[in-house]
């Protein structure tokens, strides 16, 4: 797009809104505007002028509402995250690790029942936990395409195989500038909807398929360190998928790779449905509660991470909401519809169902 000039800026302001006053400094133009409800209107020009390579923000100050536009650089992303070779990369590595992982899972549990050829198994296993997080960043990036919201591709970050999990899942960037409430939380809801539903598709899966053993067996394995108790807690969705098929109390559920699978993917959306930070959750609990209650929110979400002893994420976000805590829209005065607040309800009530309860918990 050719340069646009301060009075096409001015042009194109006075055609989309009722200006009662506007004022002009060295670096931005102010308008006040009489309009009451211009959300459609302001994204469209922010679309424009943001092609322009200028910024148009949409403020309130005691009861008038403003539009002010500035001049920007867009900045440039660095030589790592801004190479087309690095997500490329990074989902590589994160295959390898994740089929390694399965792998190694398969033949522990062989030792136990036979659950199929390593290998084979190690295969399914990656399309499971990939496709779990893969339908995740897609709806992302679905939503900021409808949008019109410019985004990179999805960044897989690779965990610790066999001794941990081996992915920590996956993130997008946004390349380009998040115009109101509504789009942010469209693009947050998005990744964690759509990966929730595949999640569900394996857990049940994973639940029809695992080899159950008798409490007798159990303990003589446990007692030669080939069986061990899962501590880390399982989600409900996953409890009652393994009611569903009558599990939970014939014996003792051998947690298989595609089990592993969905117990990764419940705790990645719960994780990042939490309120805090830029995380999924934290960009909808921004649209809501605003920036004085997010925070807070982003406290309690730490608070929750303690409880729960899953400390190491609870000091990441700690220290990394320090320095930036949310995502502000150019748009932060037009309020979220009321049918995206009927959504987040939603989104609560998918948190609580993915979460790890603490073992002893759950009957």
């Amino acid at each position: 797009m050719s340069e646009i000039t301060r009075e096409q800026v001015e042009a194109m302001v006075r055609s989309k809104f009722f200006v009662a006053d506007s004022q002009m400094n060295m670096y931005s133009q102010e308008f006040r505007i009489l309009d009451s409800d211009c959300t459609d209107r302001f994204a469209d020009l922010a679309r424009i002028l943001e092609g322009g390579k200028y910024v148009c923000r949409l403020l309130e100050r005691d009861g008038d509402r403003y539009i002010v536009i500035q001049k920007f650089t867009p900045s440039k992303p660095g030589r790592i995250l801004g190479s087309s070779i690095t997500p490329r990369v990074l989902f590589a590595v994160v295959c390898a690790f994740v089929m390694i992982d399965g792998y190694y899972r398969t033949v522990q549990t062989n030792q136990i029942t036979y659950i199929g050829d390593p290998i084979q198994m190690a295969i399914i296993y990656t399309i499971a936990l990939l496709g779990i997080l893969g339908i995740h960043e897609m709806g992302h990036l679905v939503a900021a395409k409808i949008h019109r919201l410019k985004t990179t591709w999805p960044f897989f970050i690779p965990g610790l195989p066999i001794i941990g999990i081996p992915t920590l899942g996956a993130f997008i960037q946004s390349s380009g500038l998040t115009i109101n409430r509504k789009i942010l939380f469209d693009v947050a809801v998005a990744g964690p909807l759509a990966g929730a539903v595949v999640a569900v598709i394996v857990v049940v899966i994973g639940a029809w398929t695992a080899p159950v053993i008798d409490e007798e067996t159990a303990e003589i394995l446990g007692s030669q360190g080939i069986l061990s108790e899962f501590q880390f807690g399982e989600s409900i969705l996953m409890y009652g998928s393994l009611e569903l098929f009558g599990k939970s109390s014939s014996g003792v559920v051998i947690l298989t790779p595609i089990l592993w699978a969905s117990w990764i993917g419940f705790l990645i959306t719960f994780l990042n449905l939490l309120p805090a930070w830029q995380l999924d959750g934290g960009h909808m609990a921004r649209t809501i509660l605003g920036r004085s209650a997010h925070q807070y929110a982003t406290y309690a979400s730490i608070v929750v991470l303690v409880l729960l002893n899953y400390w190491i994420m609870a000091m990441l976000i700690l220290v990394l909401s320090w320095r930036n805590l949310a995502a502000t829209p150019l748009d932060d005065v037009s309020p979220l519809p009321s049918n995206r607040k009927m959504v987040y309800l939603g989104v609560v009530g998918l948190a609580i169902v993915c979460a790890p309860i603490p073992a002893g918990i759950l009957p």
